[in-house]
């Protein structure tokens, strides 16, 4: 089997386009982005103009296609034809809203991110070798063999900061009318913000093989540094494995009083039952900062948690959406509205309802959190317990910093999910616009040079 193939983005510079006029054929086009996480799989539609604007996917109003499955692709370890199965309702609902005359033309790609990484042995080879199979012979789409991949972290973190900043239109604008992104999933978190060009001059070298601290955009004239990382096995789903594997197969301070059962992870089960002397959010913290590692010795000028350099912070981090968990969470837990797109909120208001949940007895849980997922109550205070930890003492924020927390965006009086396949269908929409033209176009619409920059490379 072909290892798995990854775009590579270090020190990248894509150039967005400029206004221009095109001919006809060129003026729209599609890319089909299929998100394979860790608690489902996803797909995404989008339509672009020439000028990589958006427009309305089909004869809709909506500028995204947007479907979902559950369980994810990692689900399916031991069985990968089950897994790319699992994906044909997604794909047939991409292909009827992407014009027949356009489908050839139309990327499609599947990242799948934390879920897929975290298996054992030669498992997510299979499944992927399986989805290449069900593309390249079921889908009438525009499929190249290194389309389907696991993403590496500084990929999906990238990925997440260009579509959330093109969404605000802030692409363009100086580095610190950006705005960054903290991002957590069921596998992994990501946290990617763009710094001076002092701080990426002195961005800490790497090890062969692992993603680079600091990378290089060029987006619609501005260059930027962006800082992003991945900390893969901290996303809240494996977070809980983590913090269950503290109590060494005993009870556990961070689940609710009552409860016993198996938490399920990555095909481990984990023993989940309260502790005889009730739940407490005080011990809960305790055993995450273990799993967080806060104290691993930092070989630089400041780390966030486990050793990793941070950055250097900076006015790129001034304004930061934190999303996916993060956001359902808050829902969950009351204090952020579940129909709302986006909310402010700060560190402060996971510690609070993180006290609040942790009181709970789970035989009062279902009435207490009604807008909760069942699977999740047992976990409510391990969670906004793990959340509140991450973001003060991980991170290093002020428990009262406001951040927003977002859902979905506004978008031309339409609404945008935040997350990282945006960012993918925008790489992708450039990349196979310049391949149709053999080459980067020379039109002054679209150039994509992937280059590497050398004051970078050797830093």
């Amino acid at each position: 089997m072909p290892t798995s193939a990854h775009y590579k983005f270090t020190n990248r510079k894509i150039f967005l386009p400029s206004r221009s006029k095109v001919s006809g054929s060129d003026s729209t086009s599609y890319a089909v982005i299929f998100d394979a996480g860790s608690s489902g799989s996803r797909v995404h539609v989008f339509r672009f103009d020439q000028h990589l604007v958006l427009l309305p996917v089909g004869n809709g109003t909506d500028f995204e296609l947007y479907v979902q499955v559950k369980p994810g692709l990692s689900s399916y370890a031991d069985d990968p034809e089950a897994a790319a199965d699992s994906l044909v309702p997604l794909l047939k609902e991409a292909e009827n809203v992407v014009p027949e005359e356009l489908r050839s033309k139309t990327p499609v790609r599947v990242g799948a991110t934390a879920g897929l990484r975290s298996l054992e042995g030669d498992a997510s080879e299979l499944i992927l070798e399986a989805v290449r199979d069900l593309i390249a012979n079921s889908s009438s789409l525009k499929y190249e063999a290194d389309a389907v991949s696991i993403l590496t972290g500084s990929q999906e973190g990238s990925y997440m900061w260009i579509a959330i900043n093109y969404l605000l239109e802030n692409l363009g604008n100086k580095y610190p009318d950006t705005v960054g992104v903290v991002d957590l999933g069921g596998g992994s978190i990501q946290m990617a913000y763009t710094i001076s060009e002092e701080n990426a001059a002195i961005a800490p070298t790497v090890a062969d093989g692992e993603d680079p601290y600091v990378e290089e955009l060029l987006l619609k004239g501005t260059k930027y540094y962006l800082y992003v990382h991945s900390y893969l096995n901290y996303g809240l789903l494996a977070a809980r494995a983590g913090i269950l594997k503290v109590s060494k197969n005993s009870s556990n301070p961070c689940i609710l009083a009552g409860y016993d059962g198996i938490y399920s992870y990555g095909g481990v089960d984990y023993k989940a039952s309260a502790s005889p002397s009730g739940t407490s959010f005080t011990k809960c913290r305790r055993a995450i900062l273990k799993v967080l590692r806060v104290n691993a010795p930092c070989e630089f000028v400041n780390c966030t948690f486990g050793g990793i350099w941070n950055g250097g912070g900076g006015e790129g981090q001034k304004n930061l959406y934190v999303a996916s968990f993060f956001f359902d969470m808050a829902a969950a837990a009351g204090f952020v509205d579940t129909d709302a797109n986006s909310a402010e909120a700060s560190p402060s208001d996971f510690k609070k309802a993180a006290e609040l949940a942790c009181e709970t007895k789970f035989e009062d849980v279902k009435s207490k959190y009604p807008n909760a997922e069942e699977e999740d109550l047992p976990y409510l205070c391990m969670d906004l317990s793990y959340e509140y930890t991450l973001l003060v003492d991980g991170f290093g924020l002020h428990p009262r910093k406001r951040l927003t927390l977002v859902k979905q965006i506004e978008y031309q009086n339409s609404l945008i999910g935040a997350a990282w396949p945006l960012g993918s269908a925008i790489e992708a929409d450039i990349r196979t616009k310049s391949i149709l033209h053999e080459g980067p176009l020379d039109n002054g619409i679209y150039t994509m040079l992937f280059e590497s920059d050398s004051s970078l490379s050797s830093a």
